[in-house]
């Protein structure tokens, strides 16, 4: 009787790995799944998607702008203050 596993005398050849990866591969999807959705409204060092974009020094400088608390002069000298220390960001 020939089956799949034992087809021309062979032995079983690379047929045998096939079933493992494809579980292996289930596993993996299920943990990966489980991980980025159970982690979600937690915040951590390791969850950077949840950091409201915007919150670079310039930007609440900016903002701080914007409204009203600080005007151009004291923007404009914070801002050459931060490009002294931190250089310009990268584009």
């Amino acid at each position: 009787m020939n089956t799949l596993a034992n087809w021309g005398g062979g032995g079983p050849g690379p047929w045998i790995l096939f079933l493992p990866l494809i579980w292996a591969a289930v596993v993996v999807g299920v943990v990966t799944f489980v991980r980025r959705t159970a982690g979600r409204g937690r915040r951590g060092p390791w969850n950077t998607m949840d950091r409201p974009a915007g919150d670079s020094p310039l930007a609440v400088l900016g903002r701080r702008f914007a409204s009203g608390e600080i005007d151009e002069d004291e923007y404009w000298r914070r801002v050459s203050v931060l490009d002294e220390q931190f250089g310009r960001p990268a584009r």
